[in-house]
């Protein structure tokens, strides 16, 4: 079995789900500006008594395993994606919709509309590289009085007003719409290129632990068209984006401190994605790892030791004084691969609830030689965790 692993989102969300446990579920909207949360502490967890664990391979049915997985004690459904305006212009944005399940002892009988058994986060940002700036927002709610849920057919995730959606007649193209102030996305997405099995045919082991897994999957190369508006501007814009979609009951490893992960589009139009949990004692664990899908669609599987990551410089952020990479090389040994993937913003540090990095990203590199060049994600967490 690869050791590929994937369990970055399911860190954030655990912290999240502490901090619900000690502050209590917020209105929809609000933002947890007087309290963040370090990913240490996230490594102490809520109750998962009675929930299904990730033990062997399945088989994967779409639509219906975009929608709700309720016997899991926790998913998300994460988009990222770079995008230009009609004179060239570069931005980039995040939308993310996290569903954890509450201790299933704790609830009630009868139910009421108020009970809710999951609870829901959602972020979303937006990089404007021509002006160097960058935006945050945050919400979170209850599952309860259809403040926020999931459905599988027709696909629809929300929270409030913020929502990613297919239609029946279109199971295939997703459209996020999310607003909050001076800031919207209004966007279609549609996947080319087939649906990416992560780790060992979508399940993706954490550790040598039976059970310690999760099932994941990626849409990598997802066509965007559709609007950004910031402050009154609207903006006209395409590209592409990247969706994750993950679901899990497993625990996490006392020994990582952090990740740092790679979403990347290469203009050959290969699609990269690459891991890598960091030990305490500053080693890349040995379940760090990623997948090519290559131009010819064929799937390359890659094991930590198939990757080599190098940080360049530091930027020490304003906000939290956590020091971050601020750039990376990586290696790819199997494909001859080396990129050097550098921020088009220095400052996309999200100062939410939990405090991590996570921005848009420039791609330069060679491959057996030859000049490549591309764009993608990147997210970093454990830098800013002082107090």
């Amino acid at each position: 079995m690869n050791p590929h692993t994937h369990v970055r989102r399911a860190h954030i969300w655990w912290l999240f789900a502490v901090f619900l446990s000690a502050c209590g579920v917020q209105a929809a909207g609000s933002t947890a500006g007087q309290g963040y949360l370090t990913v240490a502490e996230g490594m102490a967890r809520p109750a998962t008594a009675g929930y299904l664990r990730a033990e062997q391979p399945r088989e994967f049915s779409f639509p219906a395993d975009h929608g709700p997985h309720p016997d899991y004690a926790v998913e998300w459904w994460y988009y990222t994606g770079n995008l230009r305006d009609t004179q060239g212009n570069r931005y980039g944005y995040q939308f993310t919709l996290f569903r954890t399940g509450l201790p299933r002892q704790s609830q009630q009988v009868p139910a009421s509309k108020w009970q809710s058994d999951a609870v829901y986060m959602a972020h979303f940002t937006v990089t404007d590289a021509t002006n160097q700036t960058f935006i945050a927002r945050e919400r979170f709610n209850r599952a309860g009085l259809d403040l926020a849920g999931a459905q599988a057919q027709p696909f629809q995730v929300w929270m409030d007003d913020w929502s990613v959606a297919s239609s029946a007649d279109n199971p295939g193209q997703m459209r996020i719409q999310v607003a909050d102030g001076d800031v919207a996305l209004d966007v279609t997405l549609d996947a080319r290129g087939p649906t990416v099995l992560q780790g060992d045919a979508g399940l993706s082991q954490k550790s040598a632990e039976a059970g310690n897994a999760s099932y994941y999957y990626s849409m990598p190369r997802m066509q965007t068209t559709g609007s950004l508006r910031i402050g009154e501007k609207t903006i006209p814009v395409t590209g592409l984006s990247w969706m994750d979609r993950e679901w899990s009951t497993s625990a996490l490893g006392t020994n990582q401190v952090g990740w740092d992960w790679f979403a990347l589009h290469l203009d050959d139009g290969s699609d990269i994605m690459l891991y890598q949990l960091r030990n305490r004692d500053g080693t890349t664990d040995p379940f760090s790892g990623g997948s090519v899908r290559n131009t010819d669609g064929t799937l390359t599987t890659l094991r930590a030791s198939d990757i080599s990551w190098e940080p360049k410089g530091e930027w020490l952020s304003p906000h939290t004084q956590g020091r971050y990479p601020a750039e990376w090389e990586a290696r790819i040994a199997p494909l001859e691969l080396t990129l050097a993937i550098a921020p088009l913003v220095a400052d996309q540090e999200l100062q939410v609830t939990v405090r991590y990095w996570e921005g848009a990203v420039d791609v330069r590199g060679t491959r057996r030689g030859v000049p490549v060049r591309g764009e993608g994600y990147l997210e970093m967490t454990g830098y800013a965790d002082v107090r």
